[in-house]
């Protein structure tokens, strides 16, 4: 059992102090540091922490994961994921939660208004009017409106964005792998090559897996319409930036705007260093899509208040790795949370050790995913330590905690 007195919370690269509020009024104890940690400091600092608190840049590696004695769950306080190794925290029943459409809007915002900035030529024109010069044409200039938007991933950015943009009088088609039912007037590409061929402009909004490094370069630039304007708001390894740039000098792509990078600076005020620089008509940002003030606060509140339900209840709603599992808490009753390997059986093992021990089960609720499964018992009345000895040694048993 923790003592909520005891918790030690660690939160990396300025989480919302919405986030800080929340947990310290727990009563935990919050460490907030500015920066992303990299593998080896971030091995240093884990031991002894019990909630770890991250947004895209840090690495959650097995090594680390491997360091952290205490660890019971991992907040990503942003949409992605694929910073966390999930398998080896699954192993270890560590539950890791994120914040899977608190900040779409704000990503969606910042896409539309770089696709009307690029088609306008805004930036070009903002550079000539600081350099002094008065450079009043249409030529290169158009309307979004009746042009073709093409969206690569069609999830809760993408989905959003389509609505929007098609409020906007464009054309909007998608392609994604998974099956997705279109909203508004949308339009299913068969292929990613039908996508490229139709789009004015391309806006990625994938995810970031190993599988999708490299997704998009020199064959599919060359692809795009003469002129398409590209944009990525998604994983900066789903591009290459060199095949990039080659598209963009070359005239074949008339524009970009690009917001998250391969290689990116720890922390505020680090030298930013991409082959994309200096190029007219590209937009670069520094991984800002979901970095409003709003969306940042949605983010702090809902995430933290995940870690906390776990820490209290054990309730793994919205998890990303474990099971979904809320059972209202009962007053007078102890919780004992069992995560352990999906294999028949369990349930009826651990009831029978509760029954073997006269233990009165007050409520209790399984759910399973995959390859694990997670056990809520409340129980009622007192209990021996050789209850949960027993449960702990059951061959199953991936981690066994008792709340109170």
């Amino acid at each position: 059992m923790i003592d909520q007195a005891k918790v030690r919370v660690l939160l990396l690269e300025s989480i919302h102090p919405d986030a800080v509020s929340r947990l310290e009024a727990e009563g935990y104890q919050v460490e907030s540091l500015r920066n992303a940690l990299d593998e080896v400091e971030l091995i240093e600092r884990i031991p002894g922490v019990h909630l770890l608190g991250i947004r895209s840049k840090t690495q959650v590696t097995a090594k680390v994961l491997e360091a952290a004695d205490s660890l019971v769950a991992i907040g990503a306080f942003c949409i992605g994921t694929d910073q966390i190794d999930l398998g080896t925290a699954s192993k270890a029943g560590v539950a890791v939660f994120n914040a899977p459409f608190s900040n779409t809007r704000s990503v969606v915002e910042l896409a539309l208004a770089e696709i009307i900035a690029m088609t306008r030529r805004l930036t070009e024109k903002n550079n000539l009017m600081h350099e002094g010069v008065w450079d009043k044409a249409a030529v290169g200039s158009h309307e979004v409106r009746g042009r073709n938007l093409g969206i690569i991933g069609y999830g809760n950015i993408g989905t959003q964005l389509s609505v929007l943009a098609e409020n906007l009088g464009m054309h909007v088609f998608f392609y994604d792998t998974a099956d997705k039912l279109a909203l508004g007037n949308a339009q299913r590409c068969a292929s990613l090559d039908e996508l490229l061929e139709l789009s004015d402009v391309v806006t990625m909004h994938v995810d970031g897996r190993p599988g999708n490094a490299g997704f998009f370069g020199a064959e599919q630039f060359a692809k795009m319409k003469q002129g398409a304007i590209f944009l990525n708001l998604s994983r900066g390894i789903v591009v290459d930036h060199g095949d990039l740039r080659d598209a963009l000098t070359s005239g074949r792509l008339s524009g970009a705007a690009v917001d998250v990078f391969p290689t990116e600076p720890k922390g505020r005020g680090d030298e930013f260093v991409s082959e994309l620089r200096g190029l007219p008509n590209v937009i670069l940002t520094p991984h800002i899509g979901g970095s409003t003030e709003e969306a940042q606060a949605d983010i702090g509140d809902f995430v933290a208040n995940k870690l906390n339900h776990f820490v209290q209840e054990g309730n793994t709603t919205l998890s990303v790795n474990l099971p979904s599992v809320a059972l209202p808490a009962q007053s007078g009753t102890s919780r004992i949370v069992h995560v352990h390997v999906n294999m028949p059986g369990v349930l009826a093992q651990v009831n029978s050790i509760l029954a073997e021990h006269h233990v009165n089960v007050e409520g209790q609720l399984l759910s399973t995913r995959g390859e694990y499964g997670y056990l809520i018992t409340d129980i009622g009345g007192a209990f021996s330590a050789d209850v949960l000895d027993k449960l702990r040694g059951m061959s199953q048993t991936v981690r066994l905690r008792v709340l109170s």
